[in-house]
């Protein structure tokens, strides 16, 4: 049985040579999104500038802030 530091190591590695394949893991808002790799498990987040950067707990923060935000100010406007 293999340990997961193997696992990720070797994924890691396949990711620095072939690329990573990035599947949507959480659905901020229509413009930003979180992204976490297929083979190594490494997360990323789009930034205002429509690029993708590395997720940091200070960016899960800041888009859970912004996720609880978008969610009340469209509730409030399907309401009224």
């Amino acid at each position: 049985m293999k340990s997961s530091n193997s696992t990720s190591a070797f994924g890691k590695m396949l990711c620095s040579v072939f690329g990573h394949r990035y599947r949507t893991s959480k659905k901020i808002t229509p413009h930003i999104t979180e992204y976490r790799c297929k083979v190594c498990n490494c997360e990323t987040t789009t930034t205002v500038s429509g690029k993708l950067d590395v997720l940091t707990p200070e960016l899960k923060e800041i888009n859970q802030t912004l996720a609880d935000f978008y969610r009340r100010r469209h509730s409030l406007q399907t309401v009224a």
